[in-house]
């Protein structure tokens, strides 16, 4: 009986979906085991209750156990979820957002690129490096999935420090948006087919066609005629502006693209904002709101009294489970290591590529050469997170900077002075959470 230990499981909404994935999966449903953990004690009563509420609801009888103690939960793993956020909204978030803004420099997310996702990345790998040391010892062979961002960045410290580990990194960029342009097309999701592949966050659609009987009819034109006609929908303003420019669909949403590019969020260009509707400060509002609505929200999960909703998600684990412990082959897109998947993208990095998973394990599939400009495009985006994991497990403060320097939303809006003194700002607001740099 597989057990699957989540750690961050005080994420609970987060929590509630895999797990309920899980649990509605007929070949999982009373084969499994959860093991729950997270550092925040309320969190995790909570998320226990929750689970043990989902394992009633569907009239089952697996075992959940919850513990702050990491290897505890560790012990015997044959699967780990990663979902946790180190340094949590506060302080570390604000301080992600409230210093660049400081410089002039806005953002809508801040946790894949841009000294956002750097600073991420810079309190957030040590903390894996540490569970990844526990992993090799309890559960060497368990199989990693990693929800956490900044994705490429995490995953391709996984990959370095444990280069036998078996691991993927799973984002719902690439399911997600497919449906809503199946939605924008007026077309059913179950009746389309797709290829994409590039970096997380950064993946295009190479292909995405309806399925008609034995034929298959492209997409891109009625794609296109979308964005030409004006009929974009209004959060979806930045990516069909590069579709237009790129004739590809990028697979994260516009708010997310639109600080990974020079192009969009420029401090003396307000009319920008306005025309392509970016919500500057997004993450920030969304967390407020969140945490606004958590004792409301709290209470109903724990209340045995209520309704406990169980609905499947798109959402890759419960799949990949499956597929692994019982041959239901499933093809997924996933985070791993660049092992001659993209030949045009440096070999040192994770790239998000279609995988088959069956009993055979997680078998990505080979891409070849992107079109070159897509390629070029996502390179902006690895020079930073190359330099970022080198800062980390180098502990060289001078490669935080060149990181910095070479983010391209950044780099458009700062000066060399100004970027110095803002990671130096960061760095020292951070102090305690990101381990010294020589």
């Amino acid at each position: 009986m597989p057990k699957i230990a989540l750690i961050g499981a005080g994420s609970t909404v987060f929590a509630k979906r895999l797990i309920g994935d899980i649990l509605l999966t007929s070949d999982l449903a009373n084969n499994v085991q959860f093991a729950l953990h997270d550092i925040d004690t309320e969190r995790l009563r909570t998320s226990e209750i929750v689970t043990s509420r989902i394992v009633e609801k569907l009239g089952l009888k697996t075992h959940v156990f919850a513990s702050k103690d990491r290897r505890e939960i560790l012990k015997g793993a044959d699967y780990v979820i990663f979902m946790m956020q180190v340094g949590g909204y506060k302080p570390s978030t604000i301080i992600d957002f409230e210093i660049p803004k400081k410089y002039g420099l806005r953002q809508t997310i801040a946790d894949t690129l841009g000294v956002g996702g750097i600073m991420r990345a810079l309190r957030t790998i040590p903390v894996i490096k540490e569970i990844l040391r526990d992993m090799n010892e309890l559960c060497p062979q368990a199989t990693l999935l990693n929800y956490v961002n900044p994705m490429v960045m995490l995953c391709m410290a996984i990959n370095k420090i444990s280069p036998e580990m078996k691991m993927v990194g799973l984002c719902h960029s690439v399911q997600g948006t497919a449906e809503q342009l199946a939605k924008d097309l007026n077309e059913s999701i179950s009746d389309i087919d797709y290829f994409c592949a590039g970096i997380n966050h950064m993946s295009f659609y190479l292909r995405f066609e309806k399925k008609c009987n034995d034929k298959k009819e492209n997409l891109y034109p009625r794609l296109r005629e979308i964005a030409e006609k004006g009929n974009v929908p209004e959060d979806n303003r930045v990516r069909y502006e590069m579709l237009k420019r790129l004739g590809y669909f990028v697979t994260e949403s516009s708010e997310h693209f639109a600080e990974y590019t020079p192009w969009f969020i420029k401090r003396d260009r307000p009319d920008l904002i306005n025309e392509y509707n970016i919500p500057l400060d997004e993450y920030i509002s969304r967390c407020e709101k969140q945490i606004s609505d958590w004792d409301e929200q709290k209470a109903i999960l724990e209340d045995r009294s209520q309704t406990m909703e169980v609905c499947q998600s798109h959402e890759y684990a419960a799949a990949i489970i499956n597929g692994l412990e019982n041959g239901r082959e499933v093809t997924i897109n996933g985070n791993v290591a660049n092992n001659n998947l993209i030949d045009n993208l440096p070999g040192n990095i994770c790239v998000e590529v279609p995988c088959i998973i069956n009993t055979s394990g997680i078998q990505p599939v080979k891409v070849g050469r992107l079109p070159p400009h897509l390629a070029a495009l996502m390179m902006t985006n690895i020079n930073v997170q190359q330099l970022t994991v080198e800062a980390v497990l180098t502990r060289k403060k001078e490669h935080v900077y060149h990181a910095a320097m070479l983010d391209p939303h950044t780099a458009a809006e700062l000066s060399i002075d100004e970027i110095w003194n803002l990671v130096d700002d960061l760095l020292e607001a951070h102090a305690g959470m990101i381990p010294k740099l020589s």
